[in-house]
């Protein structure tokens, strides 16, 4: 049984690998592509080059569960099409211990997977972010199209850049009273973190009042704030690129400001469940070996494993963004489509058993 073992290790891990290898490859060059038409001040072809490089973790974990499931119908149909499957069943080999097989090396790569979303990509993503908003700005960052909004109390907040080490370049606060109406304006070149407020350099900004405005300059000034830099690196990116604790971290910030929640606990219960959904996937690719494309072309696989993908990629969409709209719970639009995939991937199974 040693020897079946690695035997569906190979013919598991190795076609996932290379599917992985090309998807994320092609998903680099279209990206640089994409980069290189928005080319601007300091941000050059080896700057775009870095953002894709430095994005590269993100795309791997992205695109890990569709390389499994490409990978799985890869491996298993080869061994299939040579009659090696064949040999295994009449060798007393069950289906159910088979997709056990199948299922050893899928989990461990789930596993090793947990890391690369938790810890890598959300820095990976911060650093890429604020490096090429330093960069498109030119140095000047009232210039750059890219930057972060984000709302405290009675003050709107945009700044620029982040970066991890707890400096913001570029920090506009928009300040108003209880009617609504604007206060002051203020921009920040530069702030630092001091542990219990941020100092800040190179200040501009115009106070407004019913007769007319005012406008200064300092120098240097403090700002307290309950935004530290651990939060802001969770402003700067999106819900799908933070790790879950990132992401209940900033949900319970929102809701001591008073803000929605929705979109970030979506993307939390996703998180959580995808493991559940992967599995889900590569039973679904087991039963399609066993039953339908067991003879069929490797075209026709990698067709059938794209479209089933696909599907479910959208329905997760789409079931998401129906619980956005109308308010749902967002644990019951996360959890729908994942659970569906794996009873539907245990019901075929038990079809060809």
């Amino acid at each position: 049984m040693t020897l079946l073992n690695r035997y569906f290790w190979r013919a598991v891990l190795i076609p996932t690998f290379a599917i992985l290898g090309i998807i994320v490859g092609l998903d680099c060059l279209f990206g640089f592509i994409y980069e290189l038409e928005a080319l601007r001040g300091d941000y050059q072809v080896w700057q775009a080059l870095q953002f894709i490089l430095t994005t590269t973790p993100r795309r791997v974990y992205e695109y890990l569960p569709m390389a499994i499931l490409l990978g799985t119908l890869i491996g298993l149909g080869l061994l299939a099409n040579s009659g090696e499957l064949s040999v295994i069943r009449a060798a007393g080999v069950s289906t159910l211990r088979v997709s056990w097989l199948v299922l050893r090396p899928v989990l461990l790569m789930i596993v090793l997977s947990i890391p690369l979303g938790e810890y890598l990509t959300p820095y990976t993503e911060q650093v890429a972010q604020s490096n090429r908003s330093m960069a498109e700005g030119g140095g000047e960052a009232l210039r750059s199209k890219y930057g972060y909004w984000h709302r405290e109390g009675k003050e709107f907040i945009h700044i620029n850049a982040v970066q991890p080490n707890g400096v913001l370049y570029g920090l506009t606060r928009y300040r108003f009273d209880e009617d609504h109406k604007l206060l002051e304006t203020q921009f920040v070149e530069r702030a630092i973190y001091q542990g219990e407020f941020w100092s800040l350099e190179g200040i501009s900004g115009t106070r407004l009042t019913e007769e007319r405005t005012e406008t200064y300059r300092q120098d240097n000034a403090e700002w307290e704030t309950q935004l530290t830099p651990q939060l802001l690196s969770i402003v700067v990116l999106k819900p799908d690129n933070l790790a879950l604790a990132k992401l209940l971290e900033y949900t319970t910030y929102l809701k001591r400001q008073g803000l929605e929640t929705a979109d970030y606990m979506l993307s939390f219960w996703q998180k959580l469940f995808m493991p559940l959904a992967t599995i889900g996937m590569v039973l679904i690719a087991i039963s399609f070996v066993f039953g339908p494309l067991r003879e069929v072309t490797m075209g026709l696989r990698l067709t059938a494993g794209i479209v089933a993908g696909l599907i479910f990629h959208y329905g997760q969409q789409f079931f998401g963004q129906l619980s956005l709209v109308f308010h749902t719970e967002p644990l019951v639009a996360a959890a729908l489509p994942p659970v569906l995939c794996l009873i539907l991937g245990i019901w075929l199974l038990q079809r060809v058993r």
